[in-house]
């Protein structure tokens, strides 16, 4: 009997032991595969090296910087970081900030379409449009730190963007990292980050010579 008694609780032990590990692995898996922020970051990563690719293509064949572009996913939250500084030479994201969307038919400078945006290429309509943007001229603007670049439409859906007076520029309610569940307020169509981010970009585009191409995709 003492020999069945310690043959039991040693079965006991290691029964227990199999429990415990078997709700540390079902845990770390429920963790990785319920946590929908992890997941979100996994998608928007995929996303934005898949335009990458396409986009070092379509700068190759137009003659356009091959060194970096900006890349902007309007499918992800406003109050995230959508704005993506891609290097070409090393296959990554030097930097990433939150970026303004036009408002449409809410009120200006709200964040009413944080989730959901709408986009035209309507002039009035103060919406976003979609599509490869050629970065143009800096000058001076009202907004921001005073610094702005002019954006020349490449494609049928965005062509009407000097027409509209969209540029890119620094805007002072822009946040400088995430803020979500927040929104990022909106603006009249204009891709706004905030000043300090500005200020990286605007040395990084001060620095090259041929032109970079912006890219605003959902």
């Amino acid at each position: 009997k003492p020999c069945l008694n310690m043959c039991n609780r040693t079965m006991l032990k290691s029964f227990l032991y199999f429990l415990l590990l078997l709700v540390f692995f079902n845990s770390c898996s429920g963790n990785s595969k319920n946590n929908p922020i992890e997941n979100d970051k996994d998608k928007d990563l995929l996303n934005v090296k898949t335009k990458a690719k396409d986009a070092l293509a379509y700068c190759e064949s137009k003659q356009m910087n091959t060194d970096f572009c900006i890349l902007i996913d309007m499918s992800i939250h406003s109050g995230k970081q959508r704005f993506f500084d891609w290097d070409f030479k090393n296959d990554s994201i030097s930097d990433k900030f939150p970026v303004s969307h036009g408002c449409c038919n809410n009120i200006w400078s709200y964040a009413f379409s944080k989730e959901n945006p709408k986009f035209s290429n309507v002039e009035g309509s103060h919406c976003t449009s979609l599509g490869k943007y050629k970065i143009g001229e800096r000058g001076y603007s009202s907004w921001g730190i005073n610094i702005k670049y002019l954006m020349h439409g490449l494609e049928e859906g965005n062509k009407n963007a000097l027409k509209r007076q969209i540029v890119f520029h620094a805007w002072d309610l822009v946040p400088d990292n995430a803020i979500y569940p927040d929104g990022t307020p909106e603006g009249w169509g204009c891709p706004a980050i905030s000043n300090e981010n500005m200020r990286l970009i605007d040395k990084k585009l001060k620095s090259i010579d041929k032109p970079v191409l912006m890219w605003i995709f959902d």
